[in-house]
């Protein structure tokens, strides 16, 4: 069978407010009926409502200590980036036996997780982030990074609707209409596409923000306004669609093009990613000082390091009277349908990358290329040995 000799780990993940589990009892089923061994430690699922006993019954082991859970496991499939387990100090990358695999969301060019990632490449560990799924169309059942942008973009606009001191939409009252709210949403990939969607569910007006022609018309066809700023199309559009990083010039024509119309916003939701790399200084500190009293600041760009050159990673917190909103992962907010979406594009991945036992990590191979960060002994992942500034 295709899985057969492999030892699956799933542990709990530690980071703070995480509430998703890498597998469901549905993949652990497909796992073992591929013949892989799977263990998953005690309590991995809770946070997003499943049971220990459910994945017994899909053929999994529960294992009570995430040291055994890595100790024996050969491949483990994590949602998250290692991280500092808080009772003892130690690093989960230091966990994994050497020579293992690690799959999941690492986030690999943000400078906060390169300790991790030499760790992983002194102990000659095959790693792959899920953040760097290609869009092509065989790679869209793995498309993890697609499947929880959708989250953040619905949680985004949740989240500052919280923090407006007003109405979203026009509310007529006995004194008078009350004007809709302004969202302006920068970015309109997937997140930013769900952003506009569910801010116009709400009653918002909303403009929106893109350098890629395509993504202007699908924001168009759910209501929004394009704000007009043109850049040629070489310098915008990358392989699949995805925004290329543009030179620094560009993105200071970006800031004065964007201005006048985050003046009168009441709702800021920044999106905008470049794969595999840090995520580009869209809204400044100079920006912020003109925005209204009262309004917000949602920058879901966060685990990339940013949009906005004031976040705070994890922290909400009032700018000169201006809601920053750095929360990190999203989407674990929403952990019953973010958890089964990235269950099954990890086991998609994992189905993928293994052929009889025996783990893909050519480079010739697109998705492979684009999804490998470590591999014989060294970091190989373009994206971070840019943000590294090196070429190692």
């Amino acid at each position: 069978m295709q899985m057969s000799g492999i030892t699956i780990g799933i542990p709990r993940e530690i980071m703070p407010g995480e509430k998703r589990v890498a597998a469901v009892p549905e993949t652990v089923g497909k796992m073992t009926a591929a013949g892989a061994k799977v263990l998953v430690q005690a309590g991995a699922g809770a946070g997003a409502y499943i049971d220990d006993e459910q994945y017994i019954e899909s053929g999994a082991e529960i294992v009570g200590d995430i040291k055994e859970v890595y100790s024996r496991a050969n491949v483990i499939l994590k949602v998250k980036e290692t991280q500092l387990l808080a009772d003892t100090g130690e690093h989960e990358a230091e966990l994994l036996p050497d020579n293992g695999v690690l799959i999941g969301f690492m986030h690999p060019a943000n400078s906060v997780n390169h300790a991790g990632l030499k760790i992983l490449a002194r102990k000659n560990i095959t790693s792959y982030t899920l953040d760097g799924i290609p869009r092509i169309s065989r790679a869209q059942k793995m498309d993890a990074l697609t499947a929880m942008s959708t989250v953040a973009g619905y949680k985004s606009v949740i989240f500052a609707a919280g923090h407006l001191g007003r109405f979203i939409p026009m509310m007529p009252t006995s004194f008078g209409v009350i004007k809709p709210a302004q969202f302006l949403v920068i970015g309109t990939g997937v997140a930013g596409l769900q952003a506009i969607a569910t801010a116009k569910r709400l009653g918002a007006k909303v403009k929106t923000f893109d350098i890629r022609p395509e993504a202007n018309e699908q924001a168009r066809s759910l209501g929004a306004e394009n704000i007009d700023f043109q850049v040629p199309p070489e310098l915008a559009v990358g392989e699949g669609g995805y925004a290329l990083r543009l030179p620094d010039e560009w993105y200071e024509r970006e800031k004065e093009a964007l201005l006048p119309h985050l003046e009168e916003s009441d709702a800021v939701i920044l999106t905008a990613l470049i794969p595999g790399e840090v995520a580009p200084i869209i809204v400044d500190e100079l920006m912020i000082g003109r925005m209204k009293k009262g309004s917000c600041i949602v920058d879901i760009a966060v685990d990339q390091g940013g949009n906005c050159s004031v976040t705070r990673c994890g922290e909400d917190y009032s700018f000169n009277g201006i809601t920053v909103s750095g929360i990190m992962n999203i989407p674990a907010t929403l952990p019953v349908d973010a958890t089964n979406m990235f269950a099954h594009s990890a086991y998609n991945f994992l189905s993928y990358i293994i052929e009889d036992g025996e783990l893909k990590t050519d480079s010739a191979d697109e998705i492979v290329a684009s999804t490998l960060v470590t591999s014989n002994g060294k970091i190989v992942h373009k994206g971070t040995l840019l943000a590294m500034g090196n070429n190692r």
